[in-house]
C-alpha cells in the first residue's frame, strides 16, 4: 500500500458479450457517465486479480450479475458481508466473487468489501443486450453505490 487510503472504489464485474452478465460492467459505465468523483472501474469477469487493484482502498464496492438471490430478474441485493457462494457462469480455472472477497479480507487488513447481485435469471450465451429488467435492477444498484459512497 501507498500512503493514505483512497476512500472507495466500484468494481464491476461480468462479460458484456452474455447479455445479462454484463450487467455489473455496465453499471460502472453509467457510473462513470453520471458521477464522475466516483472511482468505478471495469472488473472484467473478476477472480482473484481484482484483489491487487483493492490495496489502496479503504472500500471496495462489487457489483455484479448473480442468479437466486431475488424473487425476480432485476432485484438487487448488498451484502455487506461474504456473498454467498453462487457457481460462476464463466471458467472454473478462477475464484468466485464469495471467495474473491474472503481471500482480500485476509490479505487487506480492514478493508470493507460490500457486494451488490443483481438477480439475472439467466444468462444469455452470445448476446450484448441486457434485458430490460436486469437494466432496472443496474440503475437501483447505481442508486444504491451513490448513497454508499455519500457516507
Amino acid at each position: 500500500m501507498t500512503g493514505k487510503l483512497k476512500k472507495t472504489r466500484v468494481f464491476g464485474c461480468g462479460n458484456p458479450l452474455m447479455g445479462n452478465d454484463g450487467s455489473g460492467v455496465c453499471a460502472v459505465e453509467i457510473l462513470n457517465k453520471t458521477c464522475q468523483d466516483i472511482d468505478a472501474v471495469d472488473g472484467g469477469t473478476g477472480g482473484l486479480g481484482l484483489i491487487a487493484d483493492m490495496e489502496d482502498f479503504e472500500r471496495i464496492i462489487i457489483v455484479d450479475a448473480m442468479l437466486g438471490i431475488g424473487e425476480k430478474k432485476g432485484d438487487i441485493k448488498i451484502f455487506y458481508d461474504t456473498p454467498p457462494f453462487i457457481p460462476s457462469t464463466m471458467s472454473m480455472h478462477d475464484a468466485s466473487i464469495s471467495e474473491v472477497v474472503e481471500i482480500a479480507k485476509e490479505i487487506i487488513p480492514g478493508i470493507e468489501i460490500i457486494t451488490i447481485g443483481i438477480e439475472v435469471d439467466f444468462i444469455e450465451e452470445y448476446s450484448d443486450e441486457i434485458d430490460k429488467e436486469v437494466m432496472t435492477g443496474i440503475h437501483k444498484a447505481c442508486s444504491e453505490i451513490i448513497k454508499i459512497t455519500k457516507s
